[in-house]
């Protein structure tokens, strides 16, 4: 805008004290500025131009409204003694004379520039600097304060002068930004997209008006702050505009809360106005039942993810948005030669997990979906990542992410500025986080990090043993499930004993899995998915009571689970997913179990969909007696042990064994080992040369030194003490998990083996004469602490085994209570009464089990 007003030219117009930088240079400056600020910014004016020069400059009159009939304001500022008339001009025309006799009135009255004194008191020293910004923003209490804006650099950055005191100050809107003029090297500014736009906005409405500012921060020397104009808040108009975005760094600054920025921004993205014009929101190929939905928390697979069940059945996988875990910092934190166990090892994950684990699992919560990250491949410093579904998830109206963040057991994740994939609730994470780090909560503390020694006595026999009777003692214990291998087998946490154990469920035989064997993939026994479907939704995560009653050769427990009340075998028997075991009749939940299965078998569904019921003879029965289960199996005779137990393995999968050693030898023929290069270590897997110069698998059992190494056989049951040139690594295309070890232990049902060392080599001797190397048929009879007890039966005659060692006097019998077994010891006994009557072997001098029998090593 010119007009006659300005300073210097050739027109006739009148001459206005003119502002420059620090003390405005000539008295009544500031308040000529003023004047005209006051009367004509915001207003609808007219001009004429009377006169321009060669430089461009024009030279005219405004009159205030729509035409030359409105308020001539060079006029206005001469009859307020603001402006004088410029001498020298032609003072003919009736302007001028207009002019003069505005002076003469302006001089009259003594306004402005004519009143008494020389008018220093209209001087103003502006001051372009603030010795300490942050104090001067905090001495302001975040109370409004009267300014004028004297500059617009873009859409959110201002020029702005501080009433009263004159301070010219750069003032950044809080919480947003627009787009900016980018400086080129030539000097030139080149405008980002809709750059112009918002600056004109913001020019529009804010250049040269009165305003107040809340100072709510400050950025070097630049302040930030909220900008109130009678009209509305201009950071809310430009957001709302699609004229900036919102910025993570200054929002939590913003004291009008920034819920009202987000939103404002979210309706210009909805509607994608100027910069959101390409805006696609994250979820918006999702529909809205899938955007938000009620769920069943089922599992926490981390700090920041869990499985949920849909009302449709389907399982999901939700990460919560916008934090991470816990993690190792530094390179050097984690032993090399030591196994990372995330959930213990690293700080403060298992306190994250238990509290997610204790206020989710089996809740249902509510989750709103906020974005899908896509698929990642690996990168040489980051593994790949699968798709995952982002979502805020709340119970109760907690939000779940907040509570952990405010706990100090997670931390928020910052965003890249145009990144919108993010939590829909990104700012309270930022104040949980915050008052997180304030209260030196969790990963903020400045205390020592727990530290969570658990042994994991999974499958390490020596161990097992040792916990055993303790565990046995105690009756029921606490425990939490820590995953489910299937349907009967679990992976449990003791509390009080900081211990995880493999647990075996008690009293039920329950549908086996499929199993990978070298060469193909062995399907799994029908309904052995829905049996691990039903353990894992029931008890997964969850606490439960224990009962250890023993434990297998491989050092797995066995025993009762409890889940609120319940005995998870009878619950398996009784949806039909499981059969009663005969190893429960000793148990105190048998009835239970029975009642279980005969309404289970009653039903006909699942394991029991092709039961028959037996038709009832009509014959009086003289025993009710449950029969003893004979099911037969081939099996081969390895090794006889000392003791006089034997190893066998399964000729059904003998095949595989002959394979796999056939595979085995090429392969280490191919790539022999290198003598000496491997070192033994007890309790691992290799491979061994026997004395028949084969190599076969092995587990070291011991190692007295490099030249003395005990090693087992674990595909023959046999031992042998070999010097480590005679081992190697045992290749992975070969291990337990391609093909589990096939020698199997057995001890025989229904004998006790003679202590008198003579006696019991005389027995050991028959045995092998009889049985090893040979094809028999086995039958498990019961369980024991140590191995299975079973009968054995030569494959041709089909004679009993341990029968005949009682027949020739080489055992006695171990009697039993059990009715189901009460006819074959009846066989037994009579078969030992035959043998002492002819005086064989032990009973060569009569029955020796007198009272002192003690003083010769035997009992009755």
């Amino acid at each position: 805008m010119a007009s006659s007003a300005q300073s210097g030219g050739s027109s006739g117009g009148p001459a206005v004290p003119t502002v420059q930088r620090g003390i405005v240079k000539m008295p009544w400056a500031f308040p000529a500025r003023e004047f005209l600020r006051k009367k004509l910014i915001g207003k609808e004016v007219c001009f004429t131009i009377e006169n321009k020069t060669p430089q461009g400059r024009e030279y005219g009159v405004i009159y205030l409204g729509k035409d030359t009939n409105g308020e001539n304001i060079a006029e206005s500022l001469v009859t307020e003694g603001l402006a004088t008339r410029r001498e020298g001009m032609r003072a003919n025309n009736p302007e001028q004379n207009r002019l003069s006799e505005c002076e003469e009135q302006a001089k009259a009255a003594k306004k402005g520039m004519w009143s008494e004194g020389n008018g220093s008191h209209t001087l103003r020293d502006l001051k372009y600097t603030i010795e300490n910004p942050r104090h001067f923003v905090d001495s302001h209490h975040q109370k409004p304060v009267n300014a004028i804006i004297e500059h617009v650099r873009d859409g959110s950055v201002v020029r702005a002068l501080l009433l009263p005191d004159y301070y010219l100050v750069t003032v950044m809107l809080s919480g947003i930004k627009c787009p900016t003029f980018r400086r080129e090297a030539d000097g030139s500014e080149t405008p980002e997209p809709f750059a112009a736009e918002a600056k004109f906005f913001t020019e529009s409405r804010l250049l040269q008006r009165d305003v107040q500012i809340i100072l709510e921060s400050c950025h070097n020397q630049n302040i930030l702050g909220t900008i109130l104009h009678p009209n509305g808040n201009i950071t809310e108009l430009l957001l709302k505009e699609g004229f900036a975005r919102c910025v993570d760094w200054s929002i939590a600054v913003y004291t009008r809360g920034a819920e009202k920025l987000r939103a404002a921004e979210r309706f210009a993205k909805e509607r994608r106005l100027r910069i959101w014009r390409d805006y696609v929101a994250p979820t918006a190929n999702l529909d809205q039942k899938d955007k938000q939905f009620v769920a069943k928390v089922m599992q926490v697979l981390n700090a920041d993810a869990i499985v949920v069940k849909l009302n449709s059945g389907d399982y999901k996988t939700i990460h919560l948005s916008s934090i991470r875990p816990p993690r190792l910092e530094g390179e050097n934190t984690q032993d090399k030669n030591k196994k990372l166990r995330p959930l213990y090892d690293i700080p403060y994950m298992f306190e994250a997990r238990e509290f997610l684990r204790k206020k989710l699992i089996g809740k249902k919560v509510n989750v709103t979906v906020d974005y899908i990250r896509p698929a990642s491949p690996a990168t040489e410093t980051v593994p790949a990542f699968s798709e995952r579904t982002c979502a805020t998830v709340t119970i109760g109206g907690i939000n779940i992410a907040e509570a952990l963040v405010s706990k100090g057991l997670a931390t928020v994740i910052r965003y890249r500025q145009d990144d919108d994939q993010r939590s829909s609730h990104y700012d309270e994470l930022l104040a949980a986080e915050a008052r997180a780090i304030k209260n030196g909560k969790g990963l903020h503390s400045k205390k020592e990090v727990p530290i969570h020694r658990v042994a994991d006595i999974s499958g390490d026999t020596q161990k097992a043993k040792q916990f055993l009777p303790f565990l046995q003692r105690a009756g029921r214990s606490e425990a939490v499930v820590e995953y489910v291998f299937s349907g009967s087998r679990l992976k449990l946490y003791l509390p009080k004993e900081t211990c995880l154990i493999t647990f075996l469920l008690a009293g039920i035989e329950c549908p086996r899995g499929a199993r990978n064997l070298p060469g193909l993939v062995q399907e799994g026994e029908p309904f052995s998915e829905e049996a691990t479907l039903f353990t894992k939704e029931l008890v997964l995560q969850r606490e439960v009571e224990v009962e250890v009653e023993g434990m297998d050769k491989a050092g797995n427990f066995i025993g009762w689970l409890h889940i609120d009340g319940a005995n998870l075998s009878v619950l398996l028997v009784e949806h039909a997913l499981s059969k009663v075991h005969f190893t429960a009749e000793r148990s105190s939940y048998y009835k239970s179990l029975l009642s279980a299965e005969e309404a289970a078998k009653q039903k006909k569904e699942k394991v029991w969909a092709h039961y028959e019921e037996q038709p009832v003879e009509e014959v009086t029965p003289v025993l009710e007696e449950k029969e003893r289960s004979a099911s037969y199996k081939p099996v081969f005779v390895t090794e006889i042990t000392d003791d006089l137990h034997f190893y066998v393995q399964d000729v059904e999968t003998g095949t595989q064994l002959e394979k796999l050693m056939e595979n085995m030898r090429n392969d280490i023929a191919s790539h022999p080992p290198v003598e000496g290069s491997y070192a033994p270590r007890r309790g691992e897997f290799c491979i061994a040369k026997f004395v028949d110069g084969e190599w076969y698998r092995a587990r070291v059992e011991k190692v007295e030194s490099p030249a003395k190494v005990h090693v087992f056989y674990i595909d023959y049951g046999n031992r042998e003490i070999l010097p480590s040139s005679r081992l190697g690594t045992l290749p992975p295309a070969f291990s337990t998990r391609v093909l589990p070890a096939q020698a199997t232990e057995y001890a025989f049902a229904f004998i006790q083996v003679p202590q008198d060392e003579d006696a019991r080599t005389d027995a050991v001797d028959s045995v092998v004469r009889d049985i090893q190397n040979t094809q028999c048929l086995l039958n498990v009879e019961h369980l024991s602490a140590g191995c299975p007890h079973v009968t054995l039966q030569f494959a041709d005659s089909k004679g009993d085994v341990g029968l005949g060692l009682v027949k020739e006097g080489l055992v006695m019998v171990e009697v039993r209570k059990e009715k189901q077994f009460q006819k074959v010891i009846t066989e037994y006994l009579n078969a030992q009464e035959s043998a002492k009557s002819a005086r064989l072997n032990l009973w060569r001098y009569g029955d020796f089990r007198a009272d002192d029998a003690d003083e010769f090593g035997y009992s009755r």
